[in-house]
């Protein structure tokens, strides 16, 4: 994993899934304002594994990531049918694993379609995989493109949620700003002087 940036903006952790390479990326930012780059990496399993191995595998990757990263909200692509049946079904299991964790942690979880994550990196909903990895390493100033591909596509993932600006974003913001505030002691919005804090029995 990549070195965790600082500051109190919303983090998204991107999830690009897959049996033997599962793309991980976060990164910090909102809509409007410069992005940072987090961490990146990927989750790797077996070709010669047994399915539920690889899956256990899986799982317990995406929870180291979740803890080292701590991230406001998780962004996973949505799998459409391929001709490769074989193929498609392990990575929806791959995603599966991946809603999994977030949702046992309570975390917002958006689901974004390929050409969806490719029009916001790239204006283009049929961008290539080299597209999108020179706009992640030019959008996040990287010194040079992530690697492999599923890595840069997980981080498109998660720059493409933080963009969205959506209600699921809204909400990742609100639980920002109440773990700063837990961090700070500053009450909510609303709480006047005159307000008193409810006592827990």
């Amino acid at each position: 994993m990549a070195g965790l940036a600082g500051g109190g903006r919303v983090r998204v952790m991107g999830v690009d899934p897959g049996l033997t390479r599962c793309g991980v990326g976060a990164v910090e930012g909102r809509p409007g304002a410069p992005l940072s780059l987090v961490a990146v990496g990927v989750v790797r399993t077996g070709a010669d594994e047994d399915l539920g191995t690889r899956l256990v595998g899986i799982e317990a990757g995406i929870e180291r990531w979740l803890d080292e990263v701590r991230p406001d909200a998780v962004a996973v692509e949505r799998v459409f049918s391929q001709h490769n049946v074989r193929t498609v079904m392990g990575t929806a299991q791959a995603a599966g694993i991946a809603v999994l964790c977030a949702a046992r942690r309570g975390l917002p979880v958006a689901l974004h379609t390929p050409s969806e994550v490719k029009a916001a990196i790239t204006g283009s909903g049929t961008a290539d995989k080299k597209q999108i990895g020179a706009m992640v390493t030019r959008l996040l100033r990287l010194s040079e493109m992530p690697k492999p591909a599923d890595a840069a596509d997980a981080l498109a993932l998660a720059i493409c949620h933080v963009w969205r600006g959506g209600p699921q974003h809204r909400l990742a913001e609100a639980v920002a700003a109440a773990k700063a505030r837990a961090r700070t002691g500053t009450p909510p919005p609303g709480h006047g002087s005159g307000a008193r804090a409810a006592r827990r029995p």
